[in-house]
């Protein structure tokens, strides 16, 4: 088995930097002891402009005999030829994933002993496994590969035979991939998928497997249009245990959608007490409180600007009542995930008419925004640079008008109930601010006055009686049915259509 990774750098940040993220000095061939096998590490290049360190695995077939690897993969249990007959020393596989982990152990968690700054540090990668067995074809590669950030992914199928085109191609593929990221992130990715493609691993399969998958996952996986799948394949079909990992895995994903820290939803149910009824999530909150008040104002045809992965469109389309759902994202990258998440290539042709995703940011006016019933900006404004919200108020509410508007954000005086948040931290690192009740109320108010709306306040997830709810939400409802104006602004004031706010 055989892996490269390569880096390029400059004569400020030359590439031999690998050699500190990866623990191995470009200088020397290092071999490992593996249980099926020797895990060999060295440098075929290591100059300033461009290094690559290759892992090659040699693989002991006795061996893998010895503890069981050989039984199934060739046929029935006493096929002795295919015991020791198969592709197990030359194919990427769950083999080359513990070796992976073991050689690269300090990498693979993100430390860099020596030079700490680099681990954190994203940068051009190319990586290169030239047999890789993938069940799913090229095809469920790209399924797999794509959605995590990489500018670049080859699968390239492995013929049979290069002397009989006609045999068609083999399960195995050329794999490249190439793109700015973490060093860290790639290994977790590769530990992860490797027996993910090839379906199937080489040791028994237990409960911890399932705490492997969520560290090897964490940042990734959760938000992964095919974490289902891989949940699966990674542990051995085994239903208890992948339906442990994708109950976790939704929990996760739920904290990140609202701010919250993940050891918190992970620690709300004792687990050892299976009749204790479980929290209900802030996020699955808010998304009723959302649907309550779309529900309660007559909608049929919603705007979710700010749509990201496509949760509450999807739950939109769920019921009929809704005729036409747009979801509008500034991120390219959330709207290919949101568009996998509704399977929109297999979605009914009625079903389909109903639904539409566009990019697009509130920075800007926008004419398709235009006649809407109803626009729901959920947890979008504290993302922004308070400088730029007069661009986003005016989008919506001077320029698109629907009757109804719904703002949710953090109340940042809860935040003070999350022992795990620390004192003055904000819930998600991308948030440019986090208001009070006070302030949300004489924000939205001051929009409302302006742009011809009413607006209510209700409050999401438990009403504290001292520091109120986690979420506070404005449902605006307009008034004045005219084109809507900006009191004591000039024209000059109200971008055009195209033009930055």
């Amino acid at each position: 088995m055989f892996l490269t990774i390569t880096t390029t750098g400059t004569a400020e940040n030359p590439a031999t930097e690998l050699g500190f993220l990866l623990h191995k000095h470009p200088d020397r061939v290092r071999v490992e002891s593996q249980s099926y096998g020797t895990a060999h590490v060295f440098y075929p290049e290591a100059t300033a402009q461009r290094c690559t360190a290759a892992l090659m695995l040699e693989v002991d077939p006795v061996a893998l005999v010895r503890r069981g690897q050989g039984k199934g993969r060739g046929g029935a249990p006493d096929a002795a030829l295919a015991q020791y007959v198969n592709d197990r020393p030359y194919a990427a596989s769950s083999l080359l994933a513990v070796a992976l982990s073991g050689v690269f152990r300090s990498a693979l968690k993100g430390q860099c002993t020596a030079r700490p700054e680099l681990a954190e540090q994203a940068r051009p990668l190319r990586v290169e496994i030239p047999a890789l067995p993938a069940r799913g074809g090229a095809e469920l590669v790209h399924r797999l590969f794509d959605p995590l950030g990489w500018d670049l992914v080859r699968a390239e199928p492995v013929p049979l035979d290069e002397r009989f085109p006609e045999w068609g191609d083999s399960r195995y593929v050329r794999l490249v991939l190439e793109g700015g990221l973490r060093l860290a992130d790639a290994l977790r990715q590769l530990y992860v998928l490797l027996p993910v493609l090839d379906d199937a691993k080489h040791y028994w399969v237990a409960p911890d497997e399932v705490d492997k998958l969520l560290r090897a996952g964490d940042g990734w996986l959760a938000a992964h249009p095919e974490n289902g799948l891989i949940s699966s394949r990674y542990l051995a079909r085994h239903k208890r245990l992948t339906q442990d990992a994708l109950e976790r895995l939704e929990l996760v994903r739920l904290a990140e959608a609202d701010g919250s820290e993940v050891e918190e939803l992970d620690n709300a149910v004792d687990e050892s007490r299976d009749t204790q009824e479980r929290p209900v999530p802030l996020a699955v909150q808010r998304r009723d409180a959302i649907l309550a008040a779309l529900r309660g104002a007559g909608a049929q045809r919603v705007l979710d600007l700010g749509c990201g992965q496509g949760q509450l469109v999807q739950a939109l389309l769920g019921d009929p009542a809704y005729t036409e759902v747009v979801g509008m994202d500034v991120s390219v990258r959330a709207l290919n995930l949101a568009a996998r998440r509704l399977r929109l290539e297999r979605m009914g042709e009625r079903q389909s008419t109903r639904v539409r995703l566009i990019q697009g940011s509130l920075a800007y006016t926008d004419k398709r925004l235009a006649g809407y019933d109803a626009a729901v900006l959920s947890e979008v404004i504290e993302h922004l640079d308070p400088e730029r919200l007069p661009a986003l108020e005016y989008a919506v509410f001077g320029s698109a008008r629907p009757r109804t508007v719904l703002v949710t954000t953090p109340n940042v005086e809860y935040n003070v109930r999350w022992e795990s948040l620390p004192a003055g931290q904000v819930r998600h690192g991308d948030h440019r601010f986090e208001w009070t009740r006070g302030e949300f109320r004489a924000w939205a108010g001051s929009v409302a006055e302006r742009h011809g709306y009413g607006v209510e306040f209700v409050p999401v997830g438990d009403d504290d009686p001292e520091v109120g709810p986690p979420t506070q939400m404005a449902v605006f409802t307009q008034t004045d049915t005219g084109t809507g104006t900006t009191t004591g602004a000039t024209t000059t004031d109200t971008p055009k259509e195209g033009e930055a706010a």
